[in-house]
């Protein structure tokens, strides 16, 4: 049973979330907060696998509360949830440890569908937030010498899948793209996160960007 907690300062947004996670047999509603500051202690309290956090919220707002809840540790993933697609929020909530960013308009099934990917321990963006992270580091100067270093210790078939990753490409796609099967994707970007001592996909494609593994192109 999939554990999900809402953090939203508007109960009829907390409510459609309700609904949608509640129609799920394998998913149950952990908790509701109705600012940060709640969403932080709520976290620390029931311990959820998920937790859907919106930015904009009175006292402590969604990526500051994103940023406590993963430094602290904890198991808890965050799925940031918001009306706006402004550039500062997609890097800082990126940045705070988010596990997936998704717009408000998205529909019910890719909202569900982020919930089980970060549950799983992946990371999801919508497509239109991976393009802006692309667009985002193709405008920026030469990678850092040390951030390429990183990859040193990745073999060169790790570095193709990160390479893949950082690309947008699901495990599935990776694997016709590579002509290998998907289990020996998923077990290359397992060692690609341990190695790099990363969260998540998300993580490892703003290190591949940062690193020039991935230009423009």
């Amino acid at each position: 049973m999939i554990r999900v907690a809402l953090a939203d300062d508007q109960a009829l947004v907390r409510g459609g979330f309700r609904m949608i996670v509640g129609s799920q047999p394998d998913m149950q509603v952990a908790g509701e907060a109705g600012d940060g500051q709640e969403a932080i202690e709520l976290v620390q309290r029931e311990r959820p696998d998920v937790i859907l956090m919106d930015i904009r919220m009175p006292r402590v707002d969604g990526i500051a509360a994103t940023r406590s809840i993963t430094t602290a540790g904890s198991p808890t993933r965050v799925v940031i949830l918001t009306t706006y697609e402004l550039d500062e929020y997609v890097f800082d909530a990126l940045a705070a440890g988010a596990s997936a960013f998704l717009l408000k308009a998205a529909s019910p099934e890719d909202l569900i569908r982020a919930i089980r990917v970060v549950a799983s321990g992946d990371a999801l963006l919508a497509p239109s937030v991976t393009r802006r992270l692309i667009e985002e580091f193709a405008r920026r100067p030469e990678p850092a010498e040390r951030k390429a270093k990183q990859l040193d210790v990745l073999t060169e078939r790790e570095r193709d899948v990160l390479h893949e990753v950082a690309k947008g490409y699901t495990n599935a796609e990776i694997a016709a793209r590579l002509h290998v099967a998907e289990t020996t994707v998923k077990t290359h970007v397992a060692h690609v996160l341990g190695k790099l001592e990363l969260r998540d996909r998300v993580q490892a494609v703003i290190l591949a960007y940062e690193a020039g593994l991935v230009g423009s192109s």
